[in-house]
């Protein structure tokens, strides 16, 4: 069954069960061809927008109340899952997302009709007071502001926090350090994951510090950063709105025409959580790398078991957790590529990609969020460390002659540690045999916790803390 509706072009014919009108399936027929809806949060974000556009201009004089309460009903609909199915708008449309925007009016205006037995219309009411050039902006705002705050930094924040837990249970562990892939001078593993956590941590830091600038919102400034059409004092009575509605402390932008105009905010966003994918990617390759084997690779450490790892190979488990991880960085790493093109694919007063800057931010964000929560549930909390395959490779690190560098010199630490390598012997009978230390001075220099502590003897870096100079 099907139905006419009629827009400033004319005719259109759309299904008679579907709650949008005849701008919505002009960009149906039109971006056919392929791509997906836009992502959930942002349709959601979409709904915050309406309902509180709606409470600030019954608020300031501008929609009758009656009205304004159907609007905002209906909105609260769609800021759940009840409407999202019918927004079949591709992200592949009309760079400004005109389409989208119409989407919402459209479904908004008949589903607020109905239930307030009135009529509401898509442009003059839903869309009051706005235009889709400070709309889908604002909605790339918003929903990226919330899932930052509601779902991205908790994940992360509990990922550094797994990661402290697993370094107050290692205690004083040590381990063989590696550099270029080849043995170095130990670690403890506390110290290890240590520069994991902190890794983290600088990244939520970095991430916290773009918030101020994605609580700014283009909403009030209309088609050009103007206003225009927008009562005075609608730009507030909207962020005082939405940040009473979300909790987040949104505000007008500063300049209206700037949030128009680009999308910097979105594009340093991005850049931070391509900081992020790189830092996970590290982060699991160090994991794959230490879980290797279990008999020919490192062995340091066993990741939970979580599938069969092989179609032909039985009893095979590979770390599938870590492997995901680095596939979802690498997506966020393209991710970024296109929201650094679309960022820059503005004319004058408009950015022309928003459509595609929405999708790939989200994808982002969320993506991340569950590989941060994976990472933590799935990985972190049951890895073991193997204590007897880390004690042995530091008795046959011949890298710990490094610490007789001030007491024997180089020359003869070199043909100590290949020696020890030649023999696959402990550098500690090695030494013995090749100074005139005695063992029980050998053994005070070459302990391997000892060595993990700053200004150790035979150090180059008698000072600083662990890890504050690169390989000399």
């Amino acid at each position: 069954m099907s139905r006419v509706e009629r827009d400033s072009l004319g005719e259109v014919t759309l299904p008679d069960d579907a709650l949008w009108g005849a701008q919505t399936q002009r960009a149906i027929n039109n971006f056919a061809w392929g791509g997906a809806p836009l992502p959930a949060a942002f349709l959601q974000a979409l709904g915050h927008i309406k309902a509180c556009a709606a409470q600030a201009n019954v608020t300031l004089g501008a929609l009758d109340a009656g009205r304004g309460a159907a609007i905002v009903e209906a909105a609260d609909q769609l800021c759940g899952d009840a409407l999202l199915s019918q927004f079949p708008v591709t992200v592949f449309q009309t760079g400004s997302g005109t389409s989208s925007n119409m989407n919402a009016n459209e479904v908004l205006a008949r589903v607020a009709s109905a239930a307030g037995e009135i009529e509401v219309h898509p442009n003059d009411h839903v869309n009051m007071s706005q235009s889709s050039n400070d709309v889908v902006p604002t909605a790339i705002h918003v929903s990226a502001a919330l899932a930052l705050e509601r779902a991205l930094l908790p994940a992360l924040d509990d990922l550094a926090d797994a990661f402290a837990a697993q370094a107050s249970k290692a205690g004083a562990l040590v381990k063989t350090g590696r550099t270029h892939l080849m043995d170095a001078m130990p670690v403890t593993v506390a110290q290890e994951l240590g520069a994991w956590r902190d890794q983290l941590l600088e990244c939520g830091e970095r991430l916290r510090a773009v918030q101020p600038r994605l609580l700014q919102l283009a909403q009030g400034g209309t088609a050009v950063g103007t206003g225009v059409n927008a009562p005075a004092g609608f730009s507030e009575a909207f962020a005082a709105a939405l940040a009473a509605r979300t909790g987040l402390a949104f505000v007008p932008a500063r300049n209206a025409f700037t949030r128009i105009a680009s999308q910097d905010t979105a594009v340093e966003l991005s850049g931070q959580l391509r900081t992020l994918a790189v830092a996970l990617m590290k982060i699991a390759n160090d994991l794959r790398w230490m879980n290797s084997g279990p008999l020919m690779g490192l062995g340091e450490l066993r990741l939970p078991a979580l599938q069969p790892g092989s179609s032909i190979m039985p009893g095979k488990v590979n770390p599938v957790i870590p492997e995901a991880v680095a596939m979802v960085a690498a997506d966020v790493m393209g991710n970024d590529a296109s929201i650094a093109v679309a960022g820059q694919s503005g004319n004058f007063q408009l950015n022309v990609m928003l459509p595609l800057v929405a999708d790939r931010l989200l994808r982002s964000l969320t993506l991340l969020a569950g590989a941060l929560r994976s990472l933590h549930r799935d990985c972190v909390d049951g890895l073991v460390y193997d204590e007897a395959v880390l004690e042995n490779g530091l008795a046959r690190n011949p890298i710990l002659v490094t610490a007789l560098n001030r007491v024997v010199g180089y020359d003869l630490g070199a043909q100590i540690a290949k020696a020890a390598y030649a023999g696959q012997r402990p550098v500690l009978d090695v030494a013995e045999e090749m100074t005139d230390l005695s063992r029980e001075e050998l053994s005070r220099l070459l302990a391997p916790l000892a060595l993990t502590a700053p200004g150790v003897p035979g150090s180059d870096d008698e000072g600083p803390g662990p890890g504050q100079r690169g390989d000399r």
